[in-house]
């Protein structure tokens, strides 16, 4: 038994709450536990200079994203990042963009640009997952709010993407870490996954000493049956919004 009396393969409880705000497609609040992050998607008509095809008929689509832990979230206060943003930052902004591009057919999105924004509004670890597994919804949302103007017959949308934080606590492999395990855990895994249960990255770190292969395979073990978990979650909350996909990848 854990410290917050889950068990090693239970989830900190989820709260989705969709359209959170008025001005963007998509938006979602979501939370796992205390952690909470506001995760928004954007549609910009336009493609970044680098990105735009000389043939505008051959132009295909973007997704970028931005991540940033607001003032209040932790204690101490964590410092407002304003004229450049701290490596953390921006490494898993990184990580948010490249997961979210994998759920994206951008042919079928056409010269359109989308940018999904994740604000933490309290951490209490997994952030980087959460707002993964929530920007996935707020994407949804975004690309159903233009439907009529996309292809009929060509999915967006082409699987679903969740990602859950795994590690070695006390010597014991648990799913979904608090700050708490994350600070102490002896290994720690965050895992992309698609809901065919397909990977899209994995970051693992030993804290010590290495850990075996067992252990390894033991952790990615909890993370697929957590991602299927989301991915139910996820469709649960899209309800009848839930996305056509690729018949090759249906979630």
């Amino acid at each position: 038994m854990r410290h917050d009396q889950r068990q090693p393969n239970e989830l900190r409880t989820i709260r989705v709450q969709r359209h959170f705000v008025g001005a963007a497609p998509g938006s979602v609040l979501i939370s796992a536990g205390r952690t909470t992050v506001l995760c928004t998607a954007s549609i910009d008509s336009t493609l970044p200079p680098w990105k735009a095809a000389a043939d505008p008929a051959k132009a295909v689509g973007w997704l970028t994203a931005e991540y940033s832990m607001l003032p209040g979230s932790t204690s101490p206060r964590k410092r407002r990042e304003r004229d450049k943003m701290d490596g953390r930052s921006t490494e898993i902004q990184r990580l948010i963009g490249r997961s979210l591009r994998a759920a994206v057919d951008f042919s079928a999105l056409g010269p359109r640009t989308i940018t999904v924004d994740c604000d933490v509004l309290q951490a209490d670890g997994g952030t980087r997952t959460l707002s993964i597994t929530g920007g996935f919804i707020a994407l949804c949302d975004a690309i159903n709010s233009i439907r009529a103007e996309l292809p009929i017959d060509r999915p967006v949308i082409v699987q679903s993407i969740a990602a859950i934080s795994v590690g070695i606590v006390d010597g014991v492999p648990v799913l979904d870490l608090d700050y708490k395990e994350d600070s102490t855990a002896e290994v720690d895994l965050n895992v992309v996954m698609s809901g065919a249960s397909q990977f899209i990255e994995v970051q693992g770190t030993a804290e010590g000493k290495p850990f075996s292969r067992t252990m390894l395979d033991q952790q990615l073990d909890l993370a697929t049956q957590g991602i299927s978990q989301l991915t139910r979650l996820q469709r649960e909350a899209l309800g009848d919004d839930w996305p056509p996909m690729t018949p090759m990848l249906i979630c």
